[in-house]
């Protein structure tokens, strides 16, 4: 599912209306039914409900308006709220707010301070409140009245449906720029935006539902710029093949996973679990001789490979030789790797010598902090990297607030300026592509913020980077079957009581789930 930017939005409306013939009119009907149908759904009408809608003098404020025509029209009490002088409302907008004088419906004028302070209390008395005051034009912070306006809506307790975005949210960044509506539905038009996927914008959106408002699918597809899309279990279900009879372990994927130090051995362990319960037919954990009898009792299913170590029990130089000596289709690198200066010499070495695909993850990519120009991927030999928000952090020179207020940006400009693949973990991963493609995943849960997590992710990005032919899927489709055994480990263990080993084992139903076998669901936001 393609998610738009705010122009990318109007160039689809504008080829929807002058190259498919779809008068605004038509669009702003269609919008503003589906908005009254998504409440239906979600807060169903009783005979004594009111709702309050809030409209600005744009087309958003002309979506209100059709809805509390519609709700009018179903019996439900509705009372408008027009938030400017109504002589500045033009248009379809202007069209529409004549149509409900025509019908008898009152409209409320709040354009200053007097009048808002006047109907709040009102307006805190209904049921639901209709949010129709902004749409996705906002790139600046709300100040003033308008500000002030948002922060009355939010203090009345109220639930709030806002149409196509959040008033005070800009549709093209997850970043909160100012005051903005929390709301508890958000009924988005025509395809999702940015802000409603990539927290932390994203928490004020409550519920969302797509709305199909009869934009054609091909005209949001062949919207130029770039291309940003939802990662769906029915999309990830689609990369997936079934296995032919004679299919043999050999043919399946040989990860090997660099990773495990002195007290680090479960990372390691963890690595080469998620690495076999993805389907990978062979896997390698080398690992420091210290560390060796320790990594082979965890987990009978792996093989080990014992490399030469430091006294302090990590990695020595000359390991890198031993590993590039080995056979494999992937090659994996730092879960419990440990730091200093020998193990970063090794992590430089494999990223310059390798021939096969690499996925960095944790102590691997503290070897490029002082050198992130360093990091980068090269024509025949995909380079993977999948850090958490810290670790990106102090890659790239920012802070942590900055990487996770920018989520989208950070990762694909690196990812473009080094020609990698940037796994950005954390509520809602980021997939980012050299040639400047994401895709944001859906599944998942808080319960996945424990230690072992990430390790997990790092064979399973290994292990479809092993058996799928383009990276950007296997990267993509890791991170949904991640998400998805995170939820299945929630819904067993509960989100507090999970722990990273039960998300690994969990990985094997969320398989059976995604394929045509378990009956896969799609995790898509549900269109109205």
């Amino acid at each position: 599912m393609r998610v738009l930017t705010s122009a990318q939005m109007q160039a689809a409306d504008r080829t929807a209306i002058e190259t498919v013939g779809l008068p605004s009119a038509v669009l702003m009907e269609n919008a503003g039914r589906q908005v009254a149908a998504a409440m239906e759904q979600y807060h169903p009408a009783r005979s004594d409900q009111r709702v309050a809608v809030l409209c600005g003098k744009g087309n958003n404020g002309g979506d209100g308006f059709v809805v509390a025509r519609v709700l009018a029209a179903a019996g439900t009490e509705v009372s408008v709220y027009l938030a400017v002088r109504a002589s500045a409302v033009t248009g379809d907008a202007g069209g529409n707010l004549s149509a409900l004088d025509a019908l008898g419906l009152a409209v409320t004028e709040v354009a200053d301070p007097e009048a808002w302070a006047a109907a709040i209390p009102e307006i805190a008395g209904a049921d639901v409140i209709v949010d129709a005051l902004f749409g996705t034009g906002l790139s600046r912070p709300l100040d003033g009245h308008w500000a002030e306006v948002v922060r009355g809506l939010n203090a009345t307790g109220v639930p709030i449906v806002s149409i196509d975005l959040p008033s005070g949210a800009s549709a093209d960044t997850g970043a909160v720029i100012g005051e903005t509506i929390e709301a508890a539905l958000t009924v988005t038009l025509g395809a999702p935006k940015v802000a409603l996927l990539v927290p932390p914008a994203a928490t004020l959106a409550g519920d969302l539902v797509v709305a199909d408002i009869g934009i054609p699918d091909a005209v949001i597809d062949a919207v130029p710029g770039p291309r940003i899309e939802v990662i769906t279990r029915e999309w990830a279900r689609d990369q997936i093949e079934p296995r032919p009879d004679e299919l043999h372990k050999g043919e399946c994927g040989r990860v090997m996973i660099v990773a495990g130090s002195t007290g680090k051995t479960g990372a390691a362990q963890l690595a080469a679990l998620g690495a076999l319960r993805s389907g990978a037919g062979l896997v390698t954990v080398a690992t420091p001789r210290v560390c060796q009898d320790v990594v082979s009792g965890l987990m009978p299913e792996y093989m080990t490979l014992g490399l030469e170590s430091t006294p302090e029990g990590t990695v020595a130089v000359s390991a890198a030789d031993t590993v590039l000596a080995e056979r494999c289709d992937v090659l994996a690198i730092g879960p419990g790797l440990g730091l200093g200066t020998e193990v970063q010499r090794v992590v430089r070495v494999l990223v310059d010598r390798s021939p096969v695909p690499l996925v960095l993850d944790a102590d691997a990519l503290t070897a490029f902090v002082d050198q992130p120009e360093a990091l980068v991927g090269r024509d025949g030999r995909d380079l993977i990297i999948t850090p958490h928000p810290g670790e990106m952090a102090r890659l790239i020179g920012v802070t942590i607030d900055h990487v996770q207020q920018h989520r989208v940006e950070v990762a694909r400009d690196l990812a473009t300026a080094q020609r990698l693949y940037v796994v950005l973990k954390g509520s809602r991963t980021v997939v980012a592509t050299p040639d400047g493609a994401v895709w944001i995943n859906v599944t998942g849960n808080p319960g996945m913020a424990t230690g072992g997590t990430g390790d997990v992710l790092t064979g399973v990005v290994a292990a479809w980077v092993a058996q799928l032919v383009e990276t950007q899927s296997a990267c993509a489709v890791a991170v949904c079957v991640h998400g998805m055994a995170g939820d299945l480990a929630a819904a067993a263990q509960g989100e507090i009581g999970m722990i990273a080993s039960d998300l690994g084992q969990a990985l094997g139903p969320a398989m059976k789930q995604l394929s045509a076998e378990g009956g896969a669901t799609d995790d898509r936001p549900p269109a109205s």
